[in-house]
């Protein structure tokens, strides 16, 4: 009876463990936001994009810092003006002009500075985190 009521144990041990291993699992894959997202969540946004990532204007806090002009980074290279979000790229601005310059920002990685009509604004990097 010892060894009836061990196999059944083991065997019930087997079957659960079985049935916990061969489901697939669904993982959710988190990426930064695009063009696409930001403009749907705020068609007014102020964004241009810059090595593959979104930057946005207008963010209280990162307005309120006092941060020093770096390194020229590059320029605005493109308007976008076609509506099609998905067709944002490097070097497009969806409110600054061409030739709108870009800055590091000494004290800040993730905020560039952008210089137009001897204005400076703070630019905020969106990523996913």
């Amino acid at each position: 009876m010892k060894k009836f009521m061990l196999s059944l144990t083991l065997m019930g041990s087997f079957f659960y463990l079985v049935g916990c291993v061969g489901f697939d699992t669904e993982s959710a894959v988190s990426k930064n936001p695009d063009a696409e997202e930001v403009l749907r969540l705020n068609k007014n946004a102020n964004i241009f994009q810059w090595e593959g990532l979104i930057y946005t204007t207008n963010i209280d806090w990162v307005n309120e810092l006092e941060l020093t002009k770096g390194d020229l980074v590059g320029e605005i290279t493109e308007p976008f003006t076609n509506g099609n979000p998905k067709s944002f790229k490097n070097g497009m601005a969806n409110k600054l002009p061409i030739g709108t310059k870009i800055y590091s920002a000494k004290e800040k990685p993730g905020i560039l500075i952008v210089e137009y009509n001897g204005e400076e604004k703070y630019y905020l990097v969106l990523v996913e985190g």
